[in-house]
């Protein structure tokens, strides 16, 4: 049986996860692997408007995974933890995995046709 700790772990851990889950935000976890930008910055790179990507920028604020701060009028973010970039080469790792597996499948079948 899981302590109350250790569910609350889990739970926290849960919701980081959640909140990098859309594709959009993995865009901005990569762009912002090279140092802090500004919104307008992000969202061109992005190619979305700045309140979508605000919006998206929020939830990643308040999981912790990312820091902002203002100069002016602008607004920067920069990641709070760039350790959540070995998450992103875990997945792309995953990904050539499973695609390897899908050539083999791919082979197989082709010649199981013959």
């Amino acid at each position: 049986m899981l302590d109350r700790q250790t569910r609350a772990f889990y739970q926290r851990s849960a919701e980081i996860i959640k909140a990098v889950a859309h594709p959009l935000r993995v865009a901005v976890i990569d762009f912002l692997k090279d140092g802090e930008k500004c919104v307008c910055d992000i969202a061109r790179y992005v190619g979305s408007e700045r309140s979508n990507v605000s919006r998206h920028l929020a939830v990643m604020l308040k999981a912790g995974v990312l820091r902002c701060r203002k100069e002016g009028l602008q607004v920067f973010y920069e990641l709070r933890t760039p350790c959540i970039l070995n998450f992103l080469s875990c997945a792309a790792q995953a990904l050539r995995h499973n695609v390897n597996e899908e050539i083999q499948l791919v082979e197989h079948l082709k010649g199981t046709r013959s």
